[in-house]
């Protein structure tokens, strides 16, 4: 079980908790379990693995999975240079060196016989065996494993495996009730409280229409974006459409309906 040290929370990346989690999260910390964390695009997933990472002091190795992601990719490689062969680690190989967090973001993205490679750390063995090397390392008490997915974007072909998915404490995340995104904007942005809560409430509008108009649902990283562009000076409708509407689609006649909804929440 590990001790729980926190360095001060000024280092910490700002994050709005929603409910419990981060006692969640350092609960599983403690006692050596990988998390996996599911949610919509841009709910605070990835900020809020750095914002614990930080909080508990801990170096944080991110990977973006892809579909062209390899084992080696994770685990470490030989490479030549100077006309000789080192072997490099990789980011989970540094994490379980180093006790730090190791997080796969987007982890059904990775081939499945890629992940396989996470089996003997995600159970109580906690080991990462380099074959290469010939190397069997024993992750420390503070190391962990952090993977997260959009629960949305699952299919038969991209899902996590039931045999990796139940080797994980799994926390599930959802957008900002309203009054929780508005203080999420003004900590990220130091936005006037007015334009929070039009921008919410734009949000609000356009997350209704998800699975009929919209594949994604506004994410609260978008709604940060334009309340940047309108703190700056720019026109509120326009910084909308930039950093909102034409994320959202790529058809002319679903942005400009969308753009009704944005116009009259700012009297247009």
């Amino acid at each position: 079980m590990n001790a729980i040290e926190k360095p001060g929370l000024e280092a910490a990346p700002f994050y709005q908790a929603l409910g419990n989690e981060e006692a969640l999260f350092e609960q599983a910390w403690k006692h050596g379990l990988p998390v996996l964390i599911k949610g919509p695009t841009g709910c605070g997933k990835t900020r809020f693995v750095a914002h614990m990472a930080a909080r508990l002091g801990l170096p944080l190795h991110t990977v973006a999975c892809h579909d062209d992601l390899t084992a080696a990719d994770l685990v470490g490689r030989h490479l030549i240079g100077d006309g000789k062969t080192v072997w490099c680690d990789g980011p989970l190989t540094r994490a379980v060196r180093e006790g730090g967090i190791c997080y796969l973001d987007e982890v059904v993205e990775a081939r499945k016989d890629t992940t396989v490679v996470l089996h003997p750390l995600a159970d109580d063995r906690r080991i990462l065996p380099i074959d290469r090397t010939g190397e069997l390392l024993e992750a420390p008490p503070s190391f962990m494993l952090v993977v997260s997915y959009n629960p949305g974007y699952q299919n038969l072909l991209k899902g996590m495996k039931p045999s990796t998915r139940q080797r994980f404490v799994s926390l599930r995340f959802d957008f900002p009730r309203a009054e929780q995104e508005e203080a999420i904007l003004i900590g990220e942005t130091a936005c006037p409280p007015d334009l929070a809560r039009r921008l919410v409430a734009i949000a609000g509008a356009l997350r209704a229409l998800k699975d009929r108009d919209l594949e994604e649902a506004a994410s609260t990283r978008l709604l940060i974006y334009a309340a940047l562009l309108i703190k700056d000076g720019m026109d509120p409708v326009a910084a909308c459409r930039v950093g909102i509407i034409e994320s959202l689609t790529d058809d002319h006649e679903v942005a400009e309906a969308l753009m009704e909804v944005v116009s009259a929440t700012f009297g247009r």
